[in-house]
């Protein structure tokens, strides 16, 4: 049986949403990794990539939100209403794909060169609030095996917590006490 739908299985609706929805986190996660492995590795190059890994992420993410308003809904706007506000994992899916729409259209030069450098980058920070509403609407959706949401929410964690250790070093060394000095003995009055 080698027709195009074959592998997508009994329910190809479940099956491209499942699959979106994990690509989506895949290159949310590998657009999250590019600095840590730039900067622990040394490759610099690396950063070439994180603009497109993130438009990836968006892509997917975008697939993800369509599979759902169109094939699922049949864009029943007052149904999709209704399950952002009664179903939580849809609010949290929603919240992160929301959060990447600003990423996406600011991911421009330009719009860096616009907006500046330090608010370019504080908006851009909303990734990471992205990455974890993506990983709690995985978390909440499935129902018994929950293994590979907690391998997207560990591989997060991992990420968030490099992060955090690279902003908070600078500050506890800055309050460490300076070394006291003590005074040796002259050799020569002794």
């Amino acid at each position: 049986m080698n027709t195009w739908g074959a592998g997508l299985g009994a329910n190809p609706i479940e099956f491209i949403t499942h699959s979106t929805g994990d690509w989506t986190l895949i290159f949310l996660l590998v657009t999250l990794a590019i600095t840590p492995v730039r900067k622990l590795a040394r490759q610099p190059w690396l950063i070439r990539y994180r603009r497109m890994l993130g438009l990836f992420a968006f892509f997917y993410g975008t697939l993800h939100f369509l599979t759902y308003i169109w094939l699922d809904k049949f864009f029943a706007l007052h149904e999709m209403l209704a399950d952002v506000a009664k179903r939580k994992f849809i609010t949290a899916g929603f919240t992160g794909f929301v959060l990447m729409i600003p990423l996406a259209l600011t991911s421009t030069t330009w719009s860096i060169r616009k907006l500046g450098g330090k608010r370019w980058q504080a908006l851009h920070r909303l990734i990471y609030v992205s990455a974890i509403a993506g990983v709690i609407h995985y978390i909440w959706l499935v129902k018994a095996d929950l293994h590979k949401p907690l391998e997207y929410a560990f591989v997060l964690s991992v990420l968030l917590a490099y992060r955090l250790i690279v902003w908070m070093r600078p500050k506890l060394e800055a309050k460490k006490p300076a070394p006291v000095a003590v005074p040796r003995a002259d050799p020569s009055q002794g």
